[in-house]
């Protein structure tokens, strides 16, 4: 028989959480919103637990000698998995999803028993998701079998299990000669010519064709006044910068992490905690990609908190500054403080484990 959970302790830890600083809306390096917002916000989530997201940890009931390797579950302890969107074009699966999966997954996805990481990796046209039911029924069905959940829930009263969930759109961005910055393009190669990023954003803005199911999708995502007003109005930088394929990616990204959230909590039970980000990649011929970190979510006991930038697209600006010896895009909603956007707040039924 499994042990009364003890909500107290994750309760807990998910107040603290959002206490911690974030910082939103700025063209960064992946290695830093990687490392200062997504990792060291997921362990203040799962601090003082034992980790279990090695499956020779799984193994204490094997036949074989592998048992051995099984965790004691009578520890307070944590399952984690991880699910993660990346735009299907080829130029956004480079250098910044390597560093995802070096810094992030190599942290909290699941590894096999060879010591490969097992994630669960959507590649919808245009990022985001294309359907976050199905991400969040897919990524917490696979995360725990009966038995593994319910040796988890008998060992210690104190155990959860972590679904994370990392959303990813991307834009292109070129400089020509050195001065002029264009948003919605890129190259291949310093030799190719410029194209559409993310192509599916930009032709469903530009071309839109009711019979591809992936602009509808997109067109969905936005919604229809931002899709009308995006497809016919520039959203421009204070210096004149066209970003209205950068705020259109943006924008599908928070739309994806508050969909996915709210399938989420409909997913887990009482000892599930949902923690979900958005970000943008932005993609720069030869050089690294720079990452914009949009929004950050939790799910659990009830409450579904949301902290991101808004969904309305006339409502944004932005001004390039000095970072990194380089400019960089920092985004403004309204008048927003990015270091301290609104949290949202929806509360649901929790589902009970049934064991």
């Amino acid at each position: 028989m499994s042990l009364p959970f003890d909500v107290t302790t994750t309760q807990k830890r998910v107040d603290n959480f959002w206490q911690l600083p974030a910082s939103f809306g700025m063209e960064r390096n992946a290695y830093h919103n990687y490392l200062n917002e997504i990792v060291s916000d997921r362990y203040a989530l799962i601090k003082g637990l034992q980790i279990l997201r090695d499956e020779l940890q799984f193994a204490a009931s094997s036949p074989t000698d592998m048992r051995a390797c099984g965790a004691d579950m009578s520890l307070p302890s944590v399952v984690t998995t991880l699910a993660y969107t990346n735009c299907g074009d080829r130029i956004h699966q480079g250098e910044a999803t390597k560093r995802y999966r070096d810094v992030v997954a190599s942290r909290f996805a699941t590894l096999s028993e060879i010591g490969e990481l097992k994630l669960e990796a959507f590649f919808p046209a245009g990022g985001g998701t294309d359907n976050g039911a199905t991400l969040a029924h897919v990524t917490v069905a696979h995360e725990i079998d009966e038995p593994l959940k319910r040796q988890l829930y008998e060992g210690n009263a104190q155990s959860i299990s972590l679904v994370a969930i990392d959303l990813k759109t991307h834009v292109g961005r070129l400089r020509e000669n050195d001065k002029h910055v264009t948003y919605g393009k890129t190259r291949e190669a310093p030799w190719r010519e410029p194209r559409a990023a993310c192509g599916a954003i930009v032709g469903a803005l530009t071309d839109y064709h009711p019979r591809n199911q992936i602009h509808r999708r997109i067109r969905e995502d936005l919604g229809e006044k931002n899709f009308h007003y995006l497809a016919n109005n520039k959203v421009l930088t204070e210096g004149g910068i066209d970003m209205t394929m950068a705020i259109a990616a943006i924008i599908v990204a928070i739309r994806g992490i508050r969909n996915t959230a709210i399938a989420l909590a409909e997913e887990m039970d009482e000892r599930g905690v949902g923690h979900l980000t958005a970000c943008t990649t932005v993609n720069r011929p030869s050089r690294d990609d720079l990452v914009i970190y949009l929004a950050r979510a939790t799910v659990f006991n009830g409450k579904i908190r949301i902290q991101s930038f808004g969904t309305d697209a006339e409502r944004y600006s932005g001004k390039f500054g000095e970072h990194a010896g380089e400019k960089r895009l920092q985004l403004r909603y309204e008048d927003w403080d990015s270091d301290y956007l609104p949290v949202e707040e929806i509360e649901y039924t929790v589902r009970d484990s049934g064991l």
